[in-house]
């Protein structure tokens, strides 16, 4: 009985020494796509009580779901979700190209203030090139840049795009995310795979003449058009972090770079269309270049595709990541559709964001379209919620911006309440740097492990220096300590542990 007690105990201190500590630090992001109404809002012309109400209610549901960021397409068609003084008000919104809110107020500020609020980082999503979508039908306001600058459009298959070969083209988006950046507190600037425009069978691009014009030092108008976007990419980085250094700029590109039978650097994949090639965005070399901080390839394809698999390319962007922050884009909206078996098993992507954890280079997913959410095919979201996001997770910090994190809060005080424990704090921060605290709680008299999240039970939105614990049962000890983050999510040391019984 004796030996089988003490193998008992070893095998119990083998099992606790092997548990899994759920991931602290991931990405969790959900695109909001407001072109032809998508996710939000979710039809034009709704009263701004309205348009307020749908934001709040998915905004809340995401980060019930676990989400930690928001990707919201602000700018869908060089017109805008917000007050610019560089473009006309978004026909998405209004209903009217041009036609401001009533009563006036900015919906990217809005949901910039609902999304800190519940502890969320807010990407602010633009479309660079796209300059009007259905172009036959839409009726541009007399302010769209379009009607401005004429000589600055193409037209190609039922779209205008900007020529991205003229010069004063790429100044002109360099201002627009300026301004954002500028006037609004952005966790980040996010541009989708929309550079130049997927290819039309028997329509040719029409930039020959900004090509005979600006093109001279490039001998293939193919090697012209990708430094044209490496141009606009390379100045945009600059713009942002001159703007503020703080603010991360990533890119979600096709989820084919090349495919390694064009190049010994590609992808094991056959696929029709890459970035490379077809769009003419070299993002790998951007990586390289340290002109984005991270990457979301949209690797919308099931495991075992043939022409573009899953797994494979995954693992083809782990390793060319170039030690930027690499998220995968996820086809949420493909799940329980109708495209192919593969996506009517519900295992299918839950196997996607289990073949990620092979890959320590990927450091979360984020996942098209918001409102697919809602509808939970295949109980997706539930999959989710339990058994991948069950505890809160805060994004990456991107240490080559910032690696200072800000100072240990102090003066921790707890006070029993009837129903709870009150929680107050100070902090000295010089820098004033400080976005949130965390509050983390342990049952017992000792202090938690700061890295497991299963410890957390609130985020604190700076300046406010308290929390009311609401949960804590009686007759138990509990053990509080606080950090705090940065913007980046550097955290603190943690305050001075302290303990109390609830009564």
């Amino acid at each position: 009985m004796r030996l089988l007690l003490i193998i008992l105990l070893m095998a119990s201190l083998f099992s606790c020494s092997r548990e899994i500590i759920p991931e602290k630090y991931e990405m969790r992001g959900a695109w909001i796509a407001s072109v032809k109404n998508i996710d939000w809002p979710s039809q034009p012309g709704l009263s701004v009580e309205v348009q307020k109400h749908e934001f709040n209610r998915m905004a809340g549901f995401l980060h019930d779901a676990g989400f930690n960021t928001l990707i919201a397409q602000v700018r869908p068609a060089t017109d805008a979700m917000y007050l610019s003084e560089h473009e006309t008000w978004s026909q998405w919104l209004n209903g009217k190209q041009g036609k401001a809110p009533s009563p006036l107020y900015d919906p990217m500020n809005y949901m910039i203030e609902k999304t800190h609020d519940l502890g969320m980082e807010f990407h602010a999503w633009f479309n660079p090139y796209r300059a009007v979508v259905d172009a036959d039908s839409t009726e541009t306001a007399l302010d769209h840049i379009t009607r401005l600058r004429p000589g600055w459009f193409v037209r190609y298959g039922s779209n205008m795009y900007f020529d991205p070969g003229i010069p004063e083209v790429r100044d002109y988006l360099v201002n627009v995310i300026k301004e954002v950046v500028h006037k609004y507190d952005v966790d980040a600037i996010h541009f989708d795979d929309y550079f130049y425009p997927y290819k039309i069978n028997g329509e040719v691009f029409p930039d020959s003449l900004s090509f005979v014009k600006y093109g001279r030092d490039f001998s293939t108008v193919e090697d012209w058009r990708r430094n044209n976007v490496d141009q606009l990419i390379h100045a945009l980085n600059k713009a942002i972090k001159a703007e503020k250094d703080y603010v991360k700029f990533g890119i979600s590109p096709f989820g084919v770079w090349r495919n390694k039978a064009m190049d010994d650097e590609g992808s094991a994949t056959q696929a029709g269309v890459t970035n490379y090639d077809d769009l003419y965005a070299d993002v790998r070399k951007w990586l390289k270049k340290g002109w984005i901080d991270y990457i979301v390839p949209q690797i919308y394809w099931h495991i075992g595709f043939e022409a573009a698999e899953y797994k494979t390319l995954a693992e083809w962007w782990s390793k060319n990541s170039f030690d930027k922050h690499l998220y995968i884009g996820q086809a949420v909206y493909r799940v329980g559709g109708e495209i192919n078996e593969a996506w009517k098993n519900p295992s299918e992507m839950p196997d996607h964001l289990r073949w990620n954890k092979n890959f320590p280079e990927i450091a979360g997913d984020m996942y098209f379209k918001a409102t697919t959410f809602y509808q939970n095919p295949l109980g997706i979201t539930d999959s989710l919620r339990k058994d991948f996001y069950a505890w809160p997770a805060f994004t990456p910090p991107m240490l080559w911006i910032d690696n200072q994190a800000p100072q240990t809060p102090n003066n921790l005080e707890l006070k029993p309440l009837k129903n709870g424990i009150y929680l107050e704090w100070k902090s000295d921060d010089s820098r004033e740097e400080v976005s949130y605290y965390v509050v983390y709680r342990n049952k017992g008299k000792s202090a938690g492990l700061i890295n497991d999240p299963r410890n957390i039970i609130a985020k604190v939105r700076h300046p406010l220096q308290f929390y009311k614990d609401l949960s804590p049962q009686k007759g138990r000890y509990y053990t509080y300590q606080v950090t705090a983050l940065d913007r980046l999510n550097n955290e603190s040391p943690p305050s001075v542990p302290v303990t109390i019984k609830f009564k």
